[in-house]
């Protein structure tokens, strides 16, 4: 029976082996041929570029080119921490890139699926400097760096996003309500899977029609912490995975 697999919030870095090495197994173990893998933004903790030559950027690019080899359908989208990856990677992996905001059935419900960092309205200071992030000027300008700059600037960025969070209210990052039920009624769905907040739950939302709308939080990956949610076609559960 074919599967659907959703997994966010990886934040695969070098420094992180044994998440890194959990990633691996559970990429060339669990999905099977005819499968999909839903990668919901955040798989890197910093993605500095398509042309990165890094040991990180090997071992994601070869695990998800034997994964597709194998028959495995692989869809990723961006994060906010990843937010450089293009075309020349899919290419690589085998691999197809969503956009922002994508819809498909799952559990027989049809479903958007998002990163969710857009959901998070409150955050004025970030969504701000999203759209600079995402700004074609900006990526242009960026990927013409060479490659040491660029690990020079992804480490500062990772330092002081560490330090800006710190320092914010705990509601500030997470979602906001009257948002998702834009989302939901703009897209006319009532199930959304998203990642992101690393408040993994399921959330009830009633919607202006009074109807009744389900969100399902992805968990952050941990070595010792990480779970897939899989969809056989009729009920979406989740599956904790075994370190390595």
């Amino acid at each position: 029976m074919q599967k659907q697999w959703f997994i966010s919030d990886l934040h695969l870095a070098i420094e992180r082996p044994k998440t890194l090495a959990l990633f691996e197994h559970f990429v060339a173990i669990y999905p099977q041929p005819g499968d999909r893998l839903f990668i919901l933004g955040d798989l890197f903790d910093a993605w500095i570029g398509d042309d990165d030559d890094a040991e990180l950027a090997r071992r994601v690019r070869q695990a998800l080119r034997e994964a597709s080899r194998r028959g495995v359908r692989v869809l990723i989208q961006r994060g906010n921490r990843d937010f450089l990856m293009g075309r020349r990677l899919m290419r690589d992996c085998g691999a197809t890139l969503l956009g922002d905001r994508h819809i498909t059935e799952v559990a027989g419900q049809r479903t958007l699926l998002m990163h969710g960092d857009l959901l998070c309205t409150d955050d004025v200071d970030y969504q701000r400097a999203r759209r600079r992030f995402r700004n074609p000027l900006f990526q242009w300008l960026m990927l013409r760096k060479p490659l040491a700059d660029r690990r020079r600037i992804a480490a500062d960025y990772r330092r002081r996003s560490g330090e800006m969070t710190a320092m914010k209210a705990a509601d500030i990052m997470d979602v906001n309500d009257d948002t998702v039920a834009r989302y939901l009624q703009r897209h006319r769905v009532r199930q959304l899977i998203h990642g992101h907040t690393h408040r993994p739950a399921t959330h009830e939302h009633r919607l202006a029609d009074g109807s009744l709308a389900t969100r399902l939080v992805l968990p952050e990956w941990h070595a010792k912490n990480a779970v897939a949610w899989v969809d056989d076609g009729t009920t979406l559960d989740p599956l904790v995975l075994a370190p390595r």
